[in-house]
């Protein structure tokens, strides 16, 4: 194999176009999670039972919302 067919750990080609897009959008989506882990306190849930650990998931998605509503909101309307 050359140079332009590259592999990954799991013997997948990384040549084509789409395994950058993809690249782009796991980074995306890995942020949301990382997030959620450090700033919202998710490494660990605090409560028991799959409802109220389910619940406590939906607050901190919301909470990241927030944060990021009002990080778009001064990206558009800059002072």
């Amino acid at each position: 194999m050359g140079p332009s067919n590259r592999v990954d750990s799991r013997g997948r080609t990384t040549r084509h176009a789409g395994y950058g897009i993809r690249q782009r959008i796991r980074k995306r989506v890995e942020e949301i999670f990382g997030w959620m882990k450090t700033v919202g306190g998710f490494r660990r849930t605090r409560f028991l039972g799959l409802a109220r650990t389910g619940l406590a998931g939906y607050l901190v998605a919301a909470a990241y919302n927030l944060v990021r509503i009002t990080r778009l909101m001064q990206i558009a309307a800059p002072s």
